[in-house]
């Protein structure tokens, strides 16, 4: 099915090495460990035993094949380094005394050396928030709610709990504050 004029892949792979690099390049692969390339080869291999010359240029159909599946092994590779992170997190989380359930996906806070019932210490903090944000650290750290149940008692999205939360951290932070420095 190949080359009309049997030319041998060899030659052919000298002619078209180029093409691999070049889909490469557009795809914006950079390839340490030569995997990419090596399936490349094997694109073009496999374009030119099955090449059909009455259906169109022998560039063409090596084109098409070694960027579709450069694409292909692209997709796999994603999603296998996205595997791994979500099992590393998971990892991550379990060490350091995480929970995976539910909506959290972040360690737990450890409120050891935080009293809370120093009332001192949470006016302090109060008054360094808005409300919501207060809402946040009492219904979420001091109460230990879940973001679901004070986004339906506030009547808003879980996501606005997130931001509350959020921009609580980003205050206490900046202050230096113990509780900055629980949960971050």
């Amino acid at each position: 099915m190949h080359d009309a004029n049997n030319t041998s892949f060899e030659a052919i792979f000298r002619q078209n090495e180029r093409r691999i690099h070049y889909h490469m390049h557009k795809l914006g692969i950079h390839d340490s460990q030569r995997e990419f390339y090596v399936e490349g080869i094997y694109a073009m291999w496999m374009a030119y035993k099955k090449y059909e010359p009455d259906k169109g240029p022998m560039a063409t159909y090596f084109n098409y094949t070694i960027r579709n599946r450069l694409i292909d092994m692209l997709r796999k590779k994603t999603t296998e380094d996205r595997h791994q992170q979500e099992m590393i997190h998971e990892a991550i989380c379990t060490i350091d005394n995480g929970n995976r359930s539910g909506q959290w996906k972040h360690p737990l806070v450890d409120p050891s050396g935080v009293m809370l019932t120093d009332d001192a210490f949470w006016k302090r903090v109060q008054s360094k928030l808005t409300d919501k944000q207060w809402k946040w650290v009492q219904g979420y750290i001091i109460e230990g709610m879940p973001l679901g149940e004070i986004a339906r008692q506030e009547g808003v999205s879980v996501e606005a709990v997130k931001s509350w939360g959020r921009g609580a951290r980003r205050k206490l932070k900046d202050e230096g504050d113990v509780l900055a420095r629980l949960y971050q």
